[in-house]
């Protein structure tokens, strides 16, 4: 399955980064600011900038934009555990208008989970 993760918050970038890490990804897809370029982790990446500071519907179609064509199956695992609201509803948006499902995973005390 492929994973797609936002990065927004700083502080929560070790969630991201231990996703990647022991989740057994077919492609990863990062999504973030320019200041996310500054983010590393253990498998390759492709990160895809984008303007976070956008309104809600504007920051939505770049999102649409940014993820176009680079999806190969109908299904991701998608990581919101980094960003707020704003930025959650537009990528969430934008996925399900592309149209691919959506199930959300976290990195717990178990391991990678399915939400």
């Amino acid at each position: 399955m492929e994973l797609v993760a936002l990065l927004s918050d700083e502080e929560t970038w070790s969630q991201v980064s231990g996703l990647i890490k022991h989740g057994d990804w077919e492609k990863i897809i990062v999504l973030g600011s320019s200041n996310a370029k500054k983010f590393s982790a253990e498998k390759k990446f492709e990160l895809l900038e984008v303007d976070l500071e956008k309104r809600l519907k504007d920051l939505k179609e770049d999102f649409s934009n940014k993820l176009k064509g680079k999806i190969d199956g109908t299904e991701v695992a998608l990581s919101i555990a980094s960003g707020n609201g704003k930025e959650h509803m537009s990528l969430i948006s934008a996925l399900l208008h592309l149209p691919v499902g959506i199930r959300f995973a976290a990195l717990t005390k178990e391991g990678v989970i399915d939400l």
